[in-house]
């Protein structure tokens, strides 16, 4: 009878501790208003054609446009045929984008790194001019 009570005992006392990290979700209704004010923000029309437009006054977008064969007039037209939620998609690629170079450099010396350490180790034998601890 001891071994049954004290199991219930370890059970109860592991659902107690666990009950603890149980979250309650809320829910709310959204008023119509709301969303649209949301909606108008997050598209803001206007500012993702003008800022697109802004971008093509650059002097260096415009020197990589003519680099690429595209004229700069051209640009503007499709820039100016877009509709709202095209142009603000685009903006929004623009703002998510990397400012400069990919991270390659990054990435291989975080690999010199590892096979540096690997061989340090004695896990691979990649460097001639590392020694094994083991």
């Amino acid at each position: 009878m001891t071994k049954t009570r004290r199991a219930w005992t370890w059970l109860l006392a592991a659902s107690l501790s666990y009950a603890g990290l149980i979250q309650g979700a809320q829910a709310a209704l959204i008023g119509t208003g709301q969303v649209a004010a949301v909606g108008a923000a997050a598209a803001a029309p206007t500012d993702a054609h003008a800022r697109l437009s802004g971008l093509l006054e650059r002097a260096d977008v415009v020197a990589a446009l003519t680099e690429r064969g595209v004229s700069v007039e051209q640009a503007r037209a499709r820039v100016a045929a877009l509709s709202d939620a095209e142009a603000a998609h685009v903006a929004a690629q623009i703002d998510a984008a990397p400012a400069g170079a990919s991270d390659v450099l990054g990435t291989l010396v975080f690999i010199f790194v590892l096979l540096l350490i690997t061989d340090i180790l004695g896990f691979t034998k990649v460097f001639p001019f590392t020694r094994s601890v083991r």
